[in-house]
């Protein structure tokens, strides 16, 4: 899944890399990012059990509905009214309070010397910009991406995947001209592409020259916009159903974001969860930097100084990849299967030979080696030839090849598709040729 997105978004333009940056960074990053001060969550205590539980997330299971951006008193004025109680024991919640959510670190010898594990990856895009500028010619936009870990001091991980104290995150941060706001020269390619966006308590679908008009967004972010649903449609395979694009109101979204969009995708039990986000950030994160470090964080281009501005794609691989289980889970009759896209199974081709015998796996492993030249193969001769099947169908495997006493005759094999179960004869010299056909 991770080098399915760095195949799709890094291949959005010529000018977009893969960075590494550091995990650990000093207190001044993040000084200057705001997270210091502003990087908190609500806190309540149970007065029965004293398990402490995070006071938005509470009233999101009980009310069914979002509660980001209200303060800690109006949270615990709703609490009160709606006689919201401790999940764990039903004692009562006591005051909300607020929590910094970062880890901070040691740095060195010297205790009073602190830096943070990072809690996103997109400071070291920020850190790094101007010297990643320089080096790939000066041109804008600029896209570093990181896909790696971030680190958050959750205050009750819960639901598997879902919410987590260390977590991956993919995020391209988009640096750009900002009078090239309402520009993008791959327009065409998404005017009339409809977006799936919640209006009215409804999925409703826009396309982007409307949404220009109706919801006075940029052309830049648009397409960005567009380019992501269409990765989450058409390369994770998530249904429309399933999927939804949700701007986030000013008391929501953080204060520097100018624009916002969720994405969010319909899970059992739990309803629409975010698992990623669309942001245009301004200059904030440069300025912030330049402030701290004293070091100008400006750009010459197109005859002008200036303070690229930020487009940032984030998403939660964690979250995306645990929808990927819950939607492709799927049983028939007797058997489990993930029903995976074809890029994304953990092997697009399993190999067996009938029986241990007869030169049966010799052969079997000539094909084998040959098939791994272009695809992820697995090799299995363990069980019956019904197990075998089994087995490969419950990890997503789209397809199993089948080496009988036949293909010593005629240099056939049995080709068996997943989902269907169904089988059929393909010569050894065409099989690379039908299973890439059939992976389209």
């Amino acid at each position: 899944m991770e080098d399915q997105w760095r195949k799709y978004f890094l291949g959005l333009d010529d000018n977009f890399f893969e960075i590494e940056t550091a995990n650990i960074m000093p207190e001044k990053v993040f000084e200057a990012s705001g997270h210091i001060s502003n990087f908190v969550d609500p806190v309540a205590k149970c007065k029965k059990c004293g398990t402490f539980h995070r006071a938005d997330h509470i009233m999101e299971e009980f009310l069914h509905e979002s509660f980001e951006g209200k303060t800690a008193q109006e949270m615990m004025h709703i609490i009160k009214k709606h006689n919201i109680k401790c999940p764990k024991c039903k004692g009562e919640l006591g005051e909300v309070s607020v929590l910094n959510m970062m880890f901070p670190v040691q740095l060195g010898v010297d205790k009073e010397t602190v830096g943070y594990l990072r809690p996103e990856t997109a400071q070291g895009a920020y850190i790094n910009f101007l010297r990643h500028f320089n080096i790939m010619r000066m041109k804008l936009p600029l896209g570093l991406a990181i896909v790696g870990k971030a680190f958050r001091n959750e205050i009750s991980p819960r639901q598997l995947l879902l919410r987590q104290r260390e977590f991956t995150q993919a995020e391209l941060q988009i640096f750009f001209d900002p009078r090239k706001l309402d520009e993008h020269g791959k327009w065409k390619e998404i005017a009339k592409y409809k977006l799936l966006v919640l209006a009215d308590k409804k999925i409703t679908k826009i396309s982007c020259d409307e949404a220009v008009k109706k919801l006075k967004l940029p052309k830049f972010y648009l397409y960005y916009l567009a380019k992501t649903q269409q990765f989450f449609l058409n390369v994770l395979k998530i249904p429309e159903g399933k999927f939804r694009l949700r701007r986030l109101s000013d008391e929501e979204k953080a204060f520097y974001n100018k624009v916002h969009f969720d994405i969010e995708i319909e899970l059992d039990e739990i309803g629409f969860k975010e698992c990623g986000g669309i942001h245009y950030r301004t200059d904030h994160d440069l300025s912030g930097h330049q402030k701290i470090s004293g070091q100008s964080q400006e750009v010459f281009y197109d005859e002008k100084r200036f303070l690229a501005h930020v487009l940032e794609l984030s998403m939660g691989i964690d979250r995306i990849f645990y929808a990927l289980l819950e939607l492709n889970y799927a049983e028939d009759k007797d058997r489990i299967m993930l029903k995976l896209p074809t890029p994304l199974a953990p092997f697009t081709v399993a190999v067996f030979p009938l029986v241990n015998k007869d030169k049966l796996p010799q052969e079997a492993t000539k094909i084998y080696n040959m098939l791994k030249e272009n695809f992820d193969v697995v090799y299995d001769e363990g069980g019956s030839i019904g197990k075998r099947y089994y087995r490969q169908d419950e990890i997503g495997t789209p397809f199993c090849i089948t080496i009988d006493h036949q293909t010593l005759k005629d240099k056939t094999v049995t080709l068996r598709h997943r989902n269907s179960t169904k089988q059929s004869r393909v010569k050894i010299s065409k099989l690379a040729e039908e299973i890439s056909k059939l992976s389209l």
